[in-house]
């Protein structure tokens, strides 16, 4: 803890520097804090400033329910960083400045969420708590859905064929010429198999068969055997493997919750996903929700600090995503609705609470929970845009208008602001969790898919990830701090930089500059590399550094499951993995080597 607290001190004097101020005194209240209140001041209490403090910035002025773990004195603003506010609000009113200071907002965000995502597993009582807060959130669907009405289900249904009727008839089209092609995700799976080992799976289900005959998915081709065809064990819906609810870490304050899919699914499901998505990129429907690129919904989030567009954010957002829901959005399309159902995991086994009915349609773990929740959210979004406008929609060029305007992007939410509070009132009234304080359409802030913007002012940050490494026998964090320390350098943290530099030099003995292309751990620059020799037969530029090396480990496959895996791959370019069929998956073990490697 003792070197976080020093990074944070040196990141906060390079900003006291560019903002003209000083951090002397907030310097002395990190240190005292952190001796009484440990590392969760700098993962939990320290955060909770800079989301007050965006909220704060959203609404114009400062709140009096926020900053209440920090003192105020002799003002309305907290004393903390007190340096820096002064430059966004007014020290008597609180007021936010018709101007205020782009470098302190900043300065704030980075000093106060700096530690905010650093993956630090919670105690075991918060991992039991967001255990239980997943089971009840799943009930609360269960019941919110069952409050619903016939004519709300069915103003669902009328969005979802309007919305998603064209892009949805070709995914049907290819479930019906049987052109999904399967594919193992590179994830545990339930079933806990090895990599290679997902390719010697001799079951299927009942479920998947209505669909999915398991010979055209698990055979690399129809000349095999009878023989192995009788060996395959087709599963009915009792006895079919349930997904399995693990965390993982995601801050201090509570883990994420994921469910891990049985391979059976998961392997439809990964197929299923890649028509989706090309029948998204085909479509309309392209412009509002897409699984390419986060790209659009920063832009948009851009446009939105100085313009007339809002970003929503979702809390529990795959959660509350019930299947009823899903059923009522690709009513129209009942032979996609039938392919997802069939490989949708109909029971969790959650740790401490056994095995349960998940009312849900999916958990983050499924393949098909993203582009799915994404459609949800748009159809209640477009709900909203009608009670709004007064009319229902019953054209797709109605819909076309909104381009550029309305952007899903999983639960990250683009609308404009004329709409936000019908569109957060029809999502709430479905059973979407809008989270306000994460939430922007007053102001002039805007936050979506890991970037934020202040009146069209790029005032994203830099997060440290993972715990300060002692020994670069801690690959992840060596590896991270590395990492962070090249996004610093992108965002002009140059003294910080420097202060890293040093810090590195004695972890890795060799740390050269080089192209941020470098397989090497080094300096990113924008000075450029130097090189210290060239290869004595290639006669390109070398640098002596550090490398992390790897090696998947053993999982040999042969015979008609190595053909299969051969016939499952995508496009025409030979593996970039030759030794693919004895050794795969994720390495369980890596190094840090030095060794002679090119810079670029």
């Amino acid at each position: 803890m003792k070197s976080l607290i020093s990074l944070w001190n040196v990141l906060a004097d390079e900003f006291a520097s560019r903002c003209s101020t000083s951090t002397t005194l907030d310097s002395k209240t990190i240190l005292g804090r952190c001796e009484h209140e440990g590392m969760s001041f700098l993962t939990i209490t320290l955060p909770s400033f800079g989301k007050d403090f965006q909220y704060c910035l959203d609404q114009g002025m400062i709140v009096p329910e926020s900053f209440l773990p920090f003192r105020k004195s002799g003002s309305c603003l907290p004393s903390f960083l007190r340096g820096f506010m002064e430059q966004v609000f007014h020290l008597d009113s609180g007021i936010l400045m018709d101007e205020p200071d782009i470098e302190s907002i900043l300065a704030i965000r980075q000093l106060t969420l700096l530690f905010s995502k650093i993956e630090i597993p919670c105690t075991p009582e918060r991992e039991r708590k967001a255990m239980s807060d997943y089971i009840h959130c799943d009930q609360e669907v269960d019941v919110k859905t069952m409050q619903l009405s016939d004519s709300d289900l069915s103003e669902l249904s009328r969005l979802g064929r309007l919305l998603f009727g064209p892009m949805l008839s070709m995914v049907d089209s290819d479930i019906y010429h049987e052109e999904i092609l399967p594919k193992h995700g590179p994830g545990a799976t339930a079933d806990r198999l090895s990599s290679n080992g997902k390719y010697l799976s001799e079951y299927w289900t009942h479920r998947l068969e209505e669909v999915f005959h398991f010979g055209d998915f698990l055979s690399p081709s129809p000349a095999y055997s009878q023989d192995w065809s009788d060996g395959i064990n087709i599963l009915e819906p009792g006895s079919e493997l349930p997904s399995r609810v693990v965390s993982v870490p995601k801050t201090q304050k509570t883990p994420r919750i994921i469910a891990i899919e049985p391979s059976s699914v998961q392997y439809v499901q990964q197929g299923i996903l890649e028509s989706v998505n090309r029948a998204m990129r085909r479509d309309l429907i392209g412009s509002f929700i897409s699984s390419d690129s986060q790209e659009p919904n920063q832009l948009l989030a851009q446009e939105g600090s100085i313009g007339d567009l809002a970003t929503l954010d979702l809390s529990e957002a795959s959660d509350r995503v019930s299947l009823m829901h899903v059923c009522c959005i690709t009513r129209g399309n009942p032979l996609f609705q039938k392919a997802i159902l069939a490989c949708r995991s109909e029971y969790a086994s959650v740790p401490g609470n056994g095995i349960i009915p998940l009312s849900k349609f999916a958990s983050m773990g499924s393949a098909l929970c993203f582009p799915i929740e994404a459609m949800v959210f748009l159809t209640m979004i477009f709900h909203g845009i009608e009670r709004e406008r007064g009319y229902h929609f019953t054209d797709r060029r109605e819909i076309e208008s909104f381009v550029g305007r309305v952007r899903v992007y999983g639960d990250d939410i683009v609308i404009p602001v004329d709409y936000v509070h019908t569109v957060v009132d029809s999502l709430e009234y479905f059973g979407a969790k809008v989270n306000r304080r994460k939430s922007f359409w007053t102001g002039r802030f805007r936050e979506s898919c890991g970037k934020d913007y202040y009146a069209g002012h790029d005032v994203s940050i830099v997060k440290f990830r993972r715990r300060w490494p002692s020994h670069r026998q801690q690959v992840a964090e060596t590896v991270s701090l590395v990492a962070f320390r090249n996004l610093l350098y992108e965002h002009g943290c140059w003294a910080t930089c420097a202060w890293l530099d040093e810090k590195l030099r004695n972890l890795l003995t060799h740390f050269p500059c080089i192209e941020s292309s470098s397989s090497a751990l080094g300096r990113v620059s924008f000075l450029g590399y130097l090189a210290e020799k060239e290869h004595e037969h290639l006669h390109v530029p070398l640098v002596k550094a550090c490398v992390m090396s790897s090696r998947s480990p053993k999982d040999p496959l042969d015979g008609r499951s190595a053909l299969l895996k051969f016939f499952l791959k995508r496009g025409d370019s030979p593996r970039y993995d030759k030794e693919h069929l004895r050794r795969a998956g994720r390495p369980r073990v890596a190094y840090i080597k030095t060794r002679w490697v090119t810079p670029y």
